[in-house]
């Protein structure tokens, strides 16, 4: 993800040309950071270098949050990430080909956090997936209530689709952890642009080429 702090790097067009010749194909933003001419940008540049686009919504106010699906809508991403209102995007989601994973669980604030036990995840889980929902945003790490991984193996036990860990992962361990307990996918942003994964090293390419190849 090319946030930090849960929204958009402002030089992220330029954090973009550094990273794509490593070879990560699945990039994604926030629609808040940056304005929208940047955002068009720097959607059009990560599908011309052939990757996967993604937009996490981050407001857990609703029209706000609804405000974020129309905008990859019109932006035309690959996937919408967060947001809980789950039949409002889903409708304004209709007839486009965008895969939405909604949070599990109750996020709170910003930089957020998430409230819910294994049980909630659990039924969150399924009743997304009974919307129609292609899977689910997870953020384990931002736990409130519970061990992070006891939410993954609750929500992967509770859903058939696609599971992605987002906010709050640092290091490797972490990684091969989620990969255990059933994860998909990772999302990382401001673990690298901070120097967490790679405390020793100096730039962003350092801090993501180790993770590129687990």
């Amino acid at each position: 993800m090319l946030t930090r702090n849960d929204r958009t790097v402002t030089d992220c067009l330029d954090v973009l040309d550094t990273i794509k010749d490593l070879g990560i194909t699945h990039i994604g933003f926030k629609d808040i950071g940056v304005n929208r001419d940047t955002l068009s940008q720097l959607h059009a540049r990560i599908k011309d270098m052939g990757a996967t686009t993604y937009l996490e919504v981050v407001s857990t106010d609703r029209d706000q949050a609804l405000a974020s699906v129309r905008t990859a809508t019109e932006l035309g991403v690959d996937w919408l990430m967060g947001g809980t209102w789950i039949k409002e995007t889903l409708d304004l989601l209709h007839g486009t080909f965008i895969g939405y994973l909604p949070f599990a669980g109750e996020p709170l604030g910003h930089p957020t956090r998430l409230a819910g036990t294994p049980d909630r995840i659990t039924d969150d889980c399924r009743q997304a997936e009974a919307a129609g929902c292609a899977g689910i945003d997870l953020l384990a790490y931002r736990a409130t209530d519970a061990d992070p991984l006891d939410l993954v193996r609750a929500a992967r036990a509770a859903t058939t689709g696609r599971l992605v860990i987002a906010g709050s992962i640092t290091s490797t361990d972490q990684i091969h952890a989620l990969a255990t307990a059933g994860a998909d996918a990772f999302t990382i942003g401001s673990a690298a642009f901070d120097g967490s994964l790679q405390p020793h090293a100096g730039t962003i390419r350092s801090q993501l080429a180790p993770v590129v190849g687990l």
